[in-house]
């Protein structure tokens, strides 16, 4: 018996179109009664100053799936390509999941604890602002800051986040802060 190669690809795309209808509403079936147990957690995208509502399905520490929330007023349930993609951002191989240090003059990143990552950043902040800070200007104005920090902020931040940020940085004596959504 001979097949033509037209003929080969009908018979193969019927055969794989059959399998797959045979065993899709199984595995639909599956998702969804996953779904329906898992915790729904509203957040928003991270990647731009739109500020996209998203819905967040996880079970534990695995997020299932991530998809648009319907009911926020920017996004109505649609995505970018990039939000659509925020599952692989979490789940990616190759994600750094640890602070990173790479010491002056050296050419390797090296891994380091949240805790000595979060004190070594304290440390230069205060040591920058205590070295830079000015109480008065050059016209004997009171001005109480350090020019010598700046700030950008993330879009991803909800209104009393970017508030308390705010407020942190101001009590630091920034006085350039700039914000993603502006840029």
């Amino acid at each position: 018996m001979s097949v033509s190669r037209r003929e080969f690809f009908r018979i193969t795309g019927t055969g794989l179109a059959t399998a797959g209808l045979a065993t899709a509403p199984a595995a639909a079936d599956a998702a969804a009664k996953e779904l329906n147990n898992a915790t729904v957690t509203t957040t928003v995208c991270p990647y731009c100053s739109v500020g996209c509502g998203l819905l967040v399905y996880t079970a534990g520490d695995e997020v299932l799936h991530v998809e648009g929330d319907p009911d926020h007023p920017i996004n109505r349930g649609t995505l970018c390509p990039k939000g659509a993609s925020i599952h692989q951002l979490r789940d990616a191989p190759n994600r750094v999941t640890t602070p990173l240090y790479r010491a002056p003059g050296a050419t390797e990143w090296k891994e380091v604890s949240w805790d000595w990552a979060v004190d070594a950043i304290a440390r230069r902040v205060k040591k920058s602002r205590d070295e830079s800070y000015e109480t008065v200007n050059a016209k004997g104005q009171t001005v109480n800051r350090t020019q010598a920090i700046a700030s950008v902020g993330s879009a991803a931040l909800d209104n009393e986040e970017a508030y308390l940020y705010q407020k942190f940085l101001r009590g630091l004596g920034l006085v350039y802060i700039e914000h993603q959504a502006r840029l």
